[in-house]
């Protein structure tokens, strides 16, 4: 059964740092094309980041230069670092599974496996 337990979420003020994990359990992420993406209350599921298979990251424009992906083989985790947060970062993230064929705009369908989540909220 594949399983994955994202954790690290917490409330934190604007300009701050926290780093979401996500420990993978059923399969090994680094044979697949893992991303981690989010959803505030009332808006569409957003992708923020990719990480392939061969190490290859993707940012959305709003996570460039401010997140960074990277994964540990031995543990089987995911990691999202973020830094310089935003009011407009608050929201549940989620580590997830993504398809090699996706559609736009982004949906659950372009994933095959998520998390239950981790709320970031950023506020002073």
């Amino acid at each position: 059964e594949v399983q994955l337990v994202e954790s690290g979420g917490d409330l934190v003020e604007p300009g701050g740092s926290l780093r979401l994990s996500c420990v993978a359990s059923g399969f090994t992420i680094n044979a697949n094309r893992m991303s981690w993406v989010r959803q505030a209350p009332g808006q569409r599921l957003e992708w923020v980041s990719t990480l392939s298979a061969d190490g290859v990251t993707y940012y959305s424009d709003s996570a460039e230069g401010r997140f960074t992906i990277s994964r540990d083989d031995a543990s089987n985790t995911l990691y999202l670092q973020l830094s310089s947060l935003r009011t407009e970062d608050t929201a549940k993230y989620y580590c997830a599974n993504r398809k090699e064929v996706t559609r736009w705009p982004e949906s659950w369908t372009n994933y095959n496996y998520w998390g239950q989540g981790t709320q970031v909220t950023v506020s002073s």
